[in-house]
């Protein structure tokens, strides 16, 4: 957006230095409405912007050109500056549905991945004490817009840190990382994204979904991770029809 800012801008200095120019220079001595520099600057003003008072008007071929290229780039300049303000507002005003917005909260969950376990668990957050009452930012790329209005949102990869920090991943309580079936070897990825996290974050309660918990690279993980295998969500959900996390969480 800046680089297109400063070409508007550039379009405009130039056209106000070359068109005054040429205006000046041919209608100086010969239009009566012409007698100083800021007559002829407030003639391109009124040109470019295409309001016309009709109070300064030229009256030689070559100022009339001169007004015809102030008018076009005052057109094109104009009306880009237009339709640069209404996307930046608005991409403010829908920051957070977008998942673009930073997040300030403290001892909340980031569930990392919008899967189908990641949707179970925010479905069942309401039944455990120590998961209702917190915040709950869902960091993903999977989707494109908030997934639920009442939970935060970041559209991002959690192997990102910049993605991270949006979501206050250094404040949070709990953390969920699920596995994300796109890539060829899931936990693997998982993985990576669960160093990266301690990296930023080395004291929350850490859960974390991998399809193949004997995997030799799960003995790095430390202490305050519980593993929780992907067989065991299914099972959980198709016994249950919810996530079950008795096993961790007393219920209401």
């Amino acid at each position: 957006m800046l680089s297109r800012v400063r070409l508007l801008l550039t379009l405009l200095v130039v056209s106000m230095i070359g068109t005054c120019t040429i205006f000046w220079a041919y209608e100086h001595g010969v239009n009566p409405h012409i007698k100083t520099v800021p007559d002829a600057l407030w003639w391109w003003f009124v040109s470019s912007t295409t309001v016309g008072y009709g109070d300064i008007s030229p009256v030689t071929g070559m100022g009339r050109a001169a007004g015809v290229v102030a008018i076009l780039i005052g057109i094109y300049c104009y009306t880009n500056f237009i339709t640069i303000t209404a996307e930046h507002l608005h991409g403010l005003t829908n920051q957070k549905r977008l998942g673009t917005a930073p997040i300030k909260v403290r001892d909340h969950i980031v569930i990392c991945e919008y899967t189908a376990f990641a949707d179970e668990l925010i479905q069942v957050i309401p039944q455990y004490p120590e998961l209702a009452r917190r915040e709950v930012v869902v960091v993903t790329d999977l989707v494109h817009v908030q997934p639920y209005p009442q939970h935060h949102f970041v559209r991002g990869v959690p192997i990102s840190p910049a993605s991270l920090r949006q979501a206050s991943i250094a404040e949070a309580a709990i953390i969920f990382v699920f596995a994300n079936a796109r890539f060829a070897d899931p936990d693997l990825k998982t993985l990576h994204a669960v160093s990266r996290i301690r990296q930023l974050n080395p004291a929350a309660r850490l859960f974390v979904e991998l399809a193949n918990p004997g995997l030799e690279l799960a003995k790095y993980l430390d202490p305050g991770v519980t593993l929780l295998p992907s067989r065991d969500l299914l099972e959980s959900v198709l016994k249950n029809r919810v996530l079950d996390l008795t096993a961790h969480f007393a219920r209401a």
